[in-house]
């Protein structure tokens, strides 16, 4: 009997790891039936909340003795996304189980020293032994700790090494502090670095990044900048220009500035017709009231594109919606990962299971898992991006024939 992509996935709130773990296994033999099939699970991806992050160690365990998967992924989280339900505060476990036939699933440890990142980054060739992907990679998943994975510079790696690869995961939320996250991959725990996989062979993935925010007013051409400081937008200081155009939106704008300012940074220089998708968001971190001169979250170079946006629960929801209109005329996924950002959730939505509910409502309950992250993974215009405030989802469907 041929064997067929099929997920299961599970979500508990058991406290007690002895309880939490035969739940979480419970309901996904459930869904598969009492044998999972002929070639077992091959992928298994746990996100666990951070109340339970000492039972790391023993959940991981149980999970490896009771689904025996050829890889098991996960880290610790401030919330986690299950199938039906966001969870964000109490303590929880989500898992989503998947039997990939014909897919290869290759390990990624990237834990170098602090004096050694430099040197891994540095060169394509060490980098590409460290990753050690198969050229035909169709897929990254990349879980890394925020305190110790320089995520942006590693991105740029994967972009220069495997161009047009879609790497797609997230930051831990687990602690505030360092070492007090930890990242699994199979039998191995860590506090520090990124831990992944990368999957080639029988599998077709779509991968959707929705940031969530709406441009306002019009692009801007950046006179000067220095790293991530913008000193100049078209002959005036930034503040000039602001404080010229705020009164100017509509007052329910003008309260949705009290949720931050955002920049986006266009990724396709030279088009003049730009709008949703078309841009890269960060937040204003900081103006000098002085010189008139604004911060983002990124760095910034003379002669780009950028333009202003505002984020808010609708705008949120919207875009999400609209990112997954095309998957409902093909065939339903057979199961994804979800990656939301720690400011999302009902720190975003006046209600809970705000991303969770929109993504079900289009794509018929398939089965999945996820967690809120510090920081979000995805590809943005073909090239892989570290996020904040998006919902990033992969969607896994087998090859067309």
């Amino acid at each position: 009997m041929t064997q067929e992509m099929r997920f299961a996935s599970g979500t508990t709130t058991e406290e007690a790891v002895e309880r939490a773990v035969p739940d979480l296994l419970g309901q996904v033999q459930a869904q598969l039936g009492d044998q999972p099939g002929p070639g077992g699970i091959d992928l298994a991806l746990v996100f666990i909340s951070s109340p339970l992050t000492h039972a790391v160690p023993e959940i991981a365990q149980r999970l490896r003795d009771g689904l025996n998967p050829k890889a098991l992924l996960g880290c610790t989280a401030e919330g986690v996304i299950g199938r039906e339900r966001e969870i964000e505060e109490d303590p929880a476990i989500t898992l989503v189980a998947a039997q990939l036939p014909g897919v290869t699933l290759t390990p990624i440890h990237l834990q170098p020293g602090e004096n050694d990142w430099h040197k891994l980054l540095l060169g394509q060739e060490e980098f590409q032994r460290l990753v050690n992907a198969p050229p035909e990679a169709r897929l990254f998943i990349l879980l890394g700790d925020p305190f110790s994975a320089p995520m942006d510079d590693v991105l740029v790696s994967f972009n220069a090494c495997y161009p047009g690869v879609p790497v797609i995961g997230g930051m831990a939320s687990g602690a505030l502090r360092p070492l007090g996250n930890t990242l699994l991959l199979d039998d191995r725990l860590t506090q520090e670095g990124a831990v992944g996989l990368a999957l080639s062979g029988a599998l077709d993935v779509d991968v959707i990044v929705s940031q969530g925010c709406r441009p306002i007013w019009r692009p801007f051409n950046v006179g000067a900048a220095h790293r991530n400081v913008i000193l100049n937008l078209e002959g005036r200081p930034p503040l000039a220009w602001l404080q010229d155009l705020i009164p100017e939106l509509p007052e329910e704008d003008r309260l949705l500035l009290g949720n931050g300012l955002f920049v986006g940074r266009s990724i396709k220089p030279g088009q003049e017709a730009l709008g949703r998708g078309d841009f890269l968001i960060r937040g204003v971190v900081g103006i000098d009231q002085r010189s008139g001169a604004i911060a983002i979250g990124d760095s910034v170079i003379e002669g780009e594109t950028i333009q202003f946006h505002l984020r808010d629960a609708l705008t949120a929801q919207e875009d999400l919606e609209m990112m997954l209109i095309p998957q409902m005329f093909r065939d339903p996924p057979r199961g994804g990962l979800l990656f939301s950002c720690n400011g999302r959730g009902t720190r975003l939505y006046d209600h809970p299971n705000g991303d969770i509910a929109v993504i079900q409502r289009s794509l018929e309950n398939i089965h999945l898992a996820g967690f809120f992250c510090a920081g979000e993974i995805g590809p943005v215009g073909g090239a892989n991006f570290l996020h904040g405030h998006t919902a990033s989802l992969v969607l896994f469907r087998p090859p067309a024939v």
